[in-house]
């Protein structure tokens, strides 16, 4: 596509951790933005934003979006606000707003305000857009009781000025797209999308090349479980125990179990990120006055005061990622005055995560059953999604379905690539979830 010429559609693949573009060429392919500068990743922007205080800024709060979100909060953590996982809440009627330097900043405010950086942040590639925005969605958003009409209404509003004709795809049916390009055969295809928030799946069948409706959709099914599940079973086993799960308090001559509710908030990136602030700290110092081992919340207060929770979570991820390659590895962090070691084994997270496998494993089986087909029935199965590299996920497939019909790539890349396509074809209304 040449720098002239007018993109004919847009694929926004905007994920819980991270965001990816694709501009479709009007001539049956697409390429994906690259964002421009020292801090780039390549293609791949960071679901994160940095807020800081500064006259210049809205209403006197400037921020950052991407790995830039990241580079500024390192350089001032205690003076900063850092953000991340924020689409998790957009399906959520329990969150309205969230506090930011005593500002209230809506989901669709965060969603505007990351958009725009995403933009300037893409050396000029997105700043005339095609009318025609695909918009990938989850079949299932996160959380324990998702609106999915609360979450349109939300990116609606998120999107309003970034695009006029707006279109929402099933995430895993855009990732459908994106392999049936490599296939030159027809095919029944089952599309796996492991993402940060939610794990997706796609019964498609594959047209030959050159058919006029290349993808036919048969059945979708999701479920709020992914990859922040699974940082969340490290917190809880690895790190909780040392800020004082499982401790007691005296209270009126008894001694009580510490409320859960703390360690719930702890162990959520959305929501560990707005501890900071008096209400919760205040209560939190009371709560260590009265605890039985003072010590652990004392840690807990340390880690929410000096800003630790993108470096904790940070650690998180390097050993999920590292547990990937290797059967066992070290869990290393230090910041705020705290310090946490532990040697953790694949095994060890494997059977953190054992349920997760099982309720994903089911949301598979919904999908093959809405469809009508059985596991043999599927000619190749698509894996994508930064947490399809977990052994763990590999082995219920390979368990399940022949291995040599098992394809990887574009992980985190693919859905925007199809996403794209589908709106460059004649009718992606035709795809609209």
């Amino acid at each position: 596509m040449s720098s002239d010429a007018a993109p004919a559609a847009l694929g926004l693949d905007f994920g819980t951790t991270n965001t990816v573009v694709a501009l479709a060429d009007g001539s049956g392919g697409s390429e994906l933005v690259p964002f421009a500068g020292e801090e780039a990743t390549g293609a791949v922007f960071r679901s994160a934003l940095c807020f800081w205080e500064e006259e210049r800024g809205w209403n006197g709060i400037a921020h950052e979006a991407g790995p830039w979100a990241i580079t500024e909060y390192l350089q001032a953590p205690l003076d900063s606000r850092f953000i991340q996982s924020f689409k998790s809440v957009a399906a959520s009627s329990s969150f309205e707003r969230a506090l930011i330097f005593n500002q209230p900043f809506r989901f669709e405010d965060m969603g505007r305000l990351f958009l725009q950086k995403l933009v300037a942040h893409a050396g000029g590639r997105l700043d005339r857009r095609p009318k025609r925005i695909i918009v990938g969605r989850p079949v299932e958003y996160a959380g324990a009781r998702p609106d999915a009409a609360l979450a349109r209404r939300r990116y609606d509003l998120m999107l309003q000025n970034f695009g006029v004709e707006l279109h929402y795809v099933y995430e895993p049916l855009g990732a459908a797209h994106s392999y049936a390009a490599r296939l030159t055969e027809p095919a029944t295809v089952l599309v796996a999308d492991f993402g940060g928030g939610t794990t997706d799946f796609s019964v498609v069948r594959v047209a030959a090349p050159g058919a006029a409706r290349r993808c036919v959709p048969l059945a979708f099914s999701g479920i709020g479980i992914a990859g922040d599940a699974f940082d969340r079973r490290i917190v809880d086993r690895v790190v909780l125990p040392l800020l004082g799960k499982g401790g007691q308090y005296r209270s009126f001559g008894k001694l009580l179990d510490i409320p859960g509710g703390w360690f719930a908030e702890f162990a959520d990136w959305s929501r560990l990120a707005l501890m900071r602030n008096r209400r919760t700290l205040e209560e939190l110092r009371r709560l260590q006055l009265s605890a039985v081992d003072p010590a652990p919340i004392g840690r807990m207060i340390a880690l929410i005061e000096h800003e630790q929770g993108f470096p904790l979570y940070d650690a998180v991820g390097r050993l999920k990622r590292a547990l990937s390659q290797v059967d066992q590895a070290a869990f290393r962090f230090e910041g705020g005055g705290v310090s946490i070691e532990a040697e953790v084994r694949r095994s060890e997270f494997e059977g953190w995560i054992a349920e997760d496998l099982r309720r994903i494993e089911a949301a598979m089986d919904a999908a093959l059953a809405r469809a009508g087909v059985t596991p043999e029935a599927i000619d190749q199965v698509f894996l994508t999604g930064g947490s399809s590299l977990i052994p763990a996920f590999r082995a219920l497939f390979d368990r399940r379905f022949d291995s040599r019909s098992i394809a990887t790539g574009g992980e985190l890349t693919s859905i925007a690539h199809g996403l794209a396509l589908i709106g460059g074809g004649a009718d992606p209304a035709a795809w609209a979830a």
